[in-house]
């Protein structure tokens, strides 16, 4: 049994808007599967695929009160990339914001609706992971978060320590997952979350089963009769395992 990381879930008041941000962003497609869903993926993608974790922005008409405690990271190639693409993200309604980060030579911005996320300087680490180079979680432990996650999905642990960990596709493609020690709180139901799925011939409720053994905590959010399930990690972060695909 298994599952994968297959995209992220993202609140906002303005669907639509916030998606059209985020595919100009990202040079991704857009599509709807239903109302107040819009639904973002590379242009000629097959979902689901290890080469990209998709995006879901999900309207919610209740307002952004704390920093998000997962954002993107977005990859460069070089500096001129770097402020070519911070110059047109503002363009598009991003905006420079202070999150405590001094000086650090990536650029932090706000997204229309003030979701968080980093136009990063150019790493090796990241020049095959696409516009994502990684999906970021705050924690106050990552080693602990480590260990679950590596247990949960059948990603790849690259390396751990008391203040980062990182994972990714075992397939060596797409962006990665990281969990970076913070030393602010968890205190409001996140914004933005992770959504997994089983494989094709795995059963949901056993990949359910053995993502609780592992410490997840069944979470009532006010999802009512869905096909998903909602955990929270042992640090109390909301993610779903959807259906099998």
């Amino acid at each position: 049994m298994a599952t994968r990381l297959v995209q992220i879930h993202m609140k906002a008041a303005d669907d639509d808007a916030v998606g059209r941000f985020w595919a100009q962003a990202l040079g991704w497609g857009v599509s709807s599967e239903g109302p107040g869903v819009t639904n973002l993926e590379p242009e000629g993608f097959v979902y689901p695929d290890p080469t990209a974790v998709c995006i879901d922005v999900v309207h919610d008409p209740n307002p952004k009160t704390v920093k998000n405690r997962v954002h993107l990271d977005l990859a460069t190639t070089s500096a001129a990339h770097q402020a070519d693409l911070v110059a047109r993200l503002r363009s598009l309604g991003a905006t420079p914001i202070d999150i405590g980060q001094g000086e650090v030579p990536w650029t932090v911005l706000a997204d229309p609706e003030g979701n968080e996320f980093c136009v990063l300087e150019p790493r090796e680490i990241y020049r095959d992971t696409g516009p994502v180079a990684a999906v970021v979680v705050d924690c106050a432990d990552p080693r602990a978060m480590a260990r679950f996650w590596d247990e949960a999905i059948d990603w790849t642990l690259h390396e751990v320590t008391d203040d980062h960990a990182r994972l990714r596709s075992a397939k060596g493609v797409g962006p990665y997952l990281e969990f970076v020690r913070t030393p602010d709180a968890k205190t409001v139901k996140n914004r933005v979350h992770l959504d997994l799925r089983p494989y094709p011939g795995d059963g949901q409720a056993a990949e359910a089963a053995r993502i609780r053994a592992l410490g997840a905590v069944d979470i009532n959010i006010g999802q009512v009769d869905v096909p998903w399930t909602v955990f929270a990690d042992p640090e109390g972060n909301e993610f779903c395992v959807l259906t099998p695909m």
